[in-house]
């Protein structure tokens, strides 16, 4: 089994990437119109086809595909799934589109951030221009009479990153803009990679918790109640690793003790400490990057 049904609209896909279990997820919600939010890389479409068919919906019948941005382990997939979806057009952040027809420099940069991972991931098949859909902040796709999805520009974790607030059920699907939930822990661990744009991701954080959200749905991994309260403990989250962080650039504290220090000051990360040890993938693609971009913000930004 790969899904989990949430309400009478919506399904979460663990797509068991690599064999790895809750560690990204795509969503499902379906009415008169069916959507795809988020496709994981290309190794994991045939799990997010065989959860769809868990479902009841047919290839033909999904009509959008939304990513939050482009990084392989969200939008990685796209073009090897629109293949089997004939009816389905793409919709993204306007800066990510090109690098999604042509992934050509997506793909280097990924190998040179990822490393060995991206062969875990899978080759970036292209998008075909006209099957892409390039939404305005606000933007509002309607799936039927209880089902419309809003499209929130959330700049920060990327410069091509947006989320997804469904109204009526109040649940925003977050992409990478609240952080990494850890369900077995019920914690939240930040992801904040190179090139890391701080001011913004706090301010699209207060966006997002003016909607006053009642469910989050995480791509890393799950969904979670409380959602102010878990917003809000981000957003100090964040701001307490920028505190770690500026003190120790400003001293020359090299990695190490950077890492050492928000592991021993960050109850949530300490909490998370030997399940991050455990999971090669969580600990090499999120944790080591998220540490990295504050470093190199603050350095840029002493």
């Amino acid at each position: 089994m790969y899904t989990t049904k949430l309400n009478d609209f919506t399904y979460l896909i663990d797509l068991k990437t690599a064999g790895y279990e809750s560690f990204i997820a795509a969503y499902v919600l379906k009415e008169d119109k069916v959507a795809v939010v988020e496709t994981g890389p290309t190794s994991s479409i045939p799990n997010l086809l065989a959860g769809l068919q868990e479902i009841g919906v047919q290839n033909e019948a999904v009509n959008y595909v939304m990513v939050s941005h482009i990084h392989m382990d969200h939008a990685g997939g796209a073009g090897t799934l629109l293949q089997k979806l004939p009816n389905a057009k793409l919709l993204l952040h306007k800066r990510g589109a090109s690098h999604m027809v042509n992934p050509e420099k997506l793909w280097v940069y990924s190998r040179m951030a990822l490393h060995e991972i991206v062969d875990l991931y899978g080759s970036i098949q292209p998008v075909p221009e006209n099957r892409i859909i390039i939404p305005e902040d606000g933007m509002v796709i309607n799936l039927g009479e209880h089902v419309k999805l809003q499209v929130i520009e959330t700049l920060g974790h990327a410069s091509h990153h947006q989320s997804f607030y469904e109204k009526e059920s109040r649940t925003l699907f977050l992409g990478d803009a609240g952080g990494i939930y850890l369900p077995k822990l019920d914690t939240i661990i930040p992801t904040t990679p190179p090139p890391l744009h701080l001011e913004m991701k706090l301010n699209s954080l207060e966006k997002l918790i003016k909607l006053e959200p009642k469910l989050l749905c995480y791509t890393h991994f799950g969904h979670a109640s409380s959602a102010i309260s878990r917003l809000q403990a981000y957003v100090k989250q964040l701001k307490l690793w920028a505190k770690i962080v500026s003190e120790s650039t400003d001293r020359g504290d090299d990695f190490e003790a950077i890492y050492a220090k928000i592991m021993e000051q960050d109850s949530s990360m300490k909490k998370a400490e030997e399940f991050i040890k455990k999971h090669i993938m969580l600990r090499q693609s999120v944790v080591l990057q998220s540490v990295q971009g504050f470093i190199q913000y603050f350095k840029k930004n002493p």
